[in-house]
């Protein structure tokens, strides 16, 4: 997946470039020249930067040929350690899925040919969507002390005996804006978690030239902003139809309408983006309600996607069962599976679909590999993917 710079203007590179596609060399050649001593560790670094990668096929937010992304870096002085911390970085990507992103994800173990080059280890986040693909959002590695050996990254011991540093690595990218788009979006447009939106409430005045609703309007957002709510007004010469189509299209999690009626009776109406659903309450509770609302908006948004998560998940044992779970139940596959790559191959080629994970915490159901009927080793779960 290399870009190989080979000619800058009208001269050959006699020594060609790699452009960067992750950071992991750049980062051992760093460890190299900073570490002597087990007191020197663990280093552990983060970044925001881009890399590239050949792409043959882009999509828009989910595989682009440079793309932006968050990616961290560890030495440590023991296995133990560093196994500890690539785990720990995957929890902590789990819990970002389910408080920002509103999105439960799948974690698990990368196989043996679906980790990362020079890996040891490779665990993984997997998002589910709604056509059925699994969509990687992230993952995290251990390296053991294989780069270590390579860029001779050594430090004395505890014992004054050089060892090699334990390595880590993780990185999560602007494909989990991807996962908000389709994991929440409709028909309609964007639908936003409320922790993650920009804007979590619209006010929309109705008949706003009419005595009252300005200011009334204007004194909301006041309050709410108040209180740490991100609002916004829209007080363009639009219709009103028009401004909640425009805002529902962008996602805002709540919308707030004040008209001559609501100002007379004290009242405030409005929708909730992700189900449609109509709401109205007293003005006088605003501070109170609207926080409430988005909190429970977002839990609402996590546990739909959790139900559809878990009944999308479905134990196969059989080929039938397999290709019903992949071509109309729209799910992951969870089966059985003896540990050899040729069993998964005979998948990838007939159903276009690959294993996603070995999911953590397991109990097998069943004793012979679905496809080869060898002893089964693994619960591994199958998908098509992006």
């Amino acid at each position: 997946e290399t870009l190989v710079a080979t000619q800058g203007g009208n001269q050959k590179i006699e020594d060609p470039l790699i452009i960067r596609p992750t950071s992991e060399v750049l980062f051992c050649d760093h460890y190299a020249k900073i570490v002597s001593s087990y007191r020197d560790l663990p280093k552990k670094y983060n970044q925001w930067c881009s890399v590239v990668r050949w792409e043959k096929t882009t999509r828009p937010f989910l595989r682009g040929s440079e793309f932006l992304w968050q990616e961290g870096h560890t030495i440590h002085e023991t296995e133990v350690e560093a196994r500890t911390h690539a785990l720990d970085m995957l929890k902590v990507y789990e819990n970002m899925g389910k408080e920002l992103l509103a999105i439960p994800f799948l974690t698990g173990t990368k196989t043996e040919k679906e980790k990362f080059a020079g890996a040891e280890q490779t665990f993984t986040i997997e998002a589910l969507m709604p056509d059925g693909k699994a969509l990687q959002c992230g993952t995290t590695h251990y390296f053991g002390d294989g780069f270590a050996r390579v860029f001779n990254i050594q430090f004395q011991d505890r014992n004054n005996t050089l060892q090699y540093v334990h390595q880590t690595s993780f990185g999560v990218s602007t494909r989990l804006i991807g996962s908000v788009i389709m994991a929440h979006g409709d028909d309609n447009g964007l639908s936003l978690p409320p922790r993650l939106a920009p804007v979590q409430v619209i006010i929309v005045p109705i008949q706003q030239n009419k005595p009252g609703i300005m200011p009334k309007a204007l004194e909301l957002v006041s309050r709410l902003k108040a209180i740490g709510v991100r609002v916004k007004i829209d007080d363009s010469d639009k219709s009103p139809g028009w401004k909640f189509s425009e805002h529902e299209m962008k996602g805002i999690p709540l919308r707030l309408e004040i008209g001559p009626r609501d100002l007379k009776a004290e009242v405030l109406s409005g929708s909730i983006r992700h189900s449609h659903e109509k709401i109205s309450f007293a003005d006088k509770d605003l501070e109170e309600v609207v926080p409430a609302l988005l909190e429970k908006i977002h839990e609402d948004m996590y546990q739909k996607k959790l139900t559809d998560l878990l009944n999308h998940t479905i134990e196969v044992r059989s080929i039938e069962e397999l290709e019903d779970a992949l071509n109309n139940k729209l799910a992951y596959a969870k089966m059985m599976w003896s540990g050899d790559q040729e069993d998964l191959d005979v998948i990838k080629e007939k159903y276009q679909a690959t294993a996603r994970a070995l999911p953590f915490n397991q109990t097998p159901f069943a004793k012979k590999c679905l496809i080869s009927g060898k002893p089964a080793k693994y619960v591994v779960i199958i998908a098509r993917a992006y």
